[in-house]
């Protein structure tokens, strides 16, 4: 009996794999088009970001103070390496005017005003605070000059309306310390100049600083890189579409009446499903294997980072297996309930694509909505793809990949218990 049932199951495996090899368009849709990908994706991120740490951003500015707040700008935007200042346009000097009509027609991406008088109203407020402070606690004169400095000074920003936030923010914060480092060491410079000599000197040092702490690897800091980002994610995105030939050729059979012909036969329909299964779970190991290839051997070759995959491989074939089987399940499923190609092709293709999106794909799940955040908890590929974060940035073990591996297994048996439940009852109306 057994026997039987294998070849059975060995008999539908092999009229899968003619259908696929007999398909051009499913073969280039499941191994050429998530290389193309995956490489192309890469690609675009790593020139990117080596375009934006390569080149100058120009930047105007507009220095109606003349002193020194204006000056520490300047040479901050010059030694920070990022930034091209721009002071005239044409041999004249620029007008905060003539900057915002530059900058707002798209011919700059920003400007910066800084305003009149700013650098001795700082002086001015700093001195005031200073000689208060003192001749509180009795070390300066007891008259103090009445403040007569009100309101704050603005730094004005102009920035080309196409601009993106993440740009605009990453500048104001840079700006923002800039003029607090300064105004600090006003504060510090003003109150050594009013202290006697007997008084100690305090540095103006600074105190706090910032140290990233990585994991390790025995003695090893592992060091996360774009890559080993985009090969686990792409990688899922591409077991994923396997929804669309698995689907398409679903539908063919019972579009042709194969699927008529294989019900005559004494062979169950769980027998059809588990062939299906078999067969598009070794292209799944296989499109796994061959993008974990591109990334370990052919990145490098590109100028790109290579995959950092040692001591890793295993628990990633793992992850790649058991999502192999939600993908696998719900190309049953829409395969299933679909009538004609028309409906499962697009069906298929815009379903993954929602997945890989509310999965964290595209976008980190901590930048979504938060209500974005619990929908794409439902998401399989949101699990497969945190599975392989455990494994290859977390270092996790097997036990603690378990609840993500049993939710993709368990993904599958209910897309499985679904298209049988729908098959049979359409066969009994």
């Amino acid at each position: 009996m057994n026997y039987v049932i294998m070849h059975k199951v060995w008999a539908s495996i092999k009229k899968e794999t003619l259908l696929l090899v007999r398909d051009l368009g499913a073969l280039i849709i499941l191994f050429v088009m998530p290389l193309a990908l995956i490489v192309t994706i890469t690609l675009i991120q790593q020139d990117s970001f080596k375009a934006l740490s390569d080149s100058r951003i120009q930047v105007l500015l507009i220095d109606l103070d003349g002193g020194t707040v204006a000056k520490s700008i300047k040479r901050n935007l010059d030694e920070s390496g990022s930034f091209d200042v721009i002071s005239t346009l044409e041999g004249q000097g620029l007008t905060e005017e003539k900057a915002r009509s530059e900058v707002f027609s798209g011919n700059y991406p920003m400007a910066v005003v800084v305003p009149e008088n700013l650098s001795s109203d700082l002086v001015k407020k700093v001195q005031i605070n200073v000689d208060k402070i003192l001749s509180d606690v009795g070390l300066g004169e007891e008259e103090v000059v009445q403040d007569t400095i009100t309101g704050k000074k603005e730094i004005r920003l102009y920035f080309d309306p196409a601009t993106q936030l993440a740009f605009k923010s990453a500048v104001k914060n840079n700006i923002d310390k800039m003029v607090s480092d300064l105004e600090v060491q006003t504060v510090y410079t003003l109150f050594q100049e009013q202290l006697s000599d007997s008084v100690a000197v305090f540095s103006q040092k600074s105190f706090l600083e910032f140290k990233e702490i990585l994991p390790h690897s025995g003695k090893k800091e592992i060091i996360p890189n774009a890559t080993q980002h985009n090969v686990p994610a792409w990688t899922l995105f591409a077991i994923f579409f396997i929804v669309i030939p698995l689907s398409i050729n679903l539908v063919k059979e019972k579009g042709q009446g194969t699927l008529v012909r294989l019900r005559t036969l004494p062979m169950p329909y769980h027998i059809v499903i588990l062939g299906k299964t078999i067969t598009f779970l070794v292209i799944c190991m296989i499109q796994f294997y061959l993008m974990v290839a591109v990334g370990v051997y052919l990145f490098p070759m590109l100028g790109l980072e290579p995959l950092q995959v040692e001591g890793n491989i295993g628990l990633m074939s793992i992850v790649a297996f058991c999502s192999g089987f939600a993908a696998i399940g719900f190309g049953i499923l829409l395969g299933t309930v679909c009538e004609t190609q028309e409906q499962s092709a697009p069906f298929g293709a815009t379903s993954v694509v929602i997945l890989a999106a509310i999965g964290g794909v595209w976008v980190p799940v901590f930048a979504m909505p938060e209500f974005m955040q619990m929908v794409s908890g439902l998401s399989p590929m949101n699990w497969g793809l945190n599975a392989f974060y455990d494994v290859l940035l977390r270092h996790v073990h097997l036990i603690q990949l378990l609840p993500k591996l049993v939710l993709l297994l368990g993904f599958y048996l209910i897309m499985i218990a679904i298209s049988l439940i729908y098959d049979a009852k359409k066969r009994a109306v």
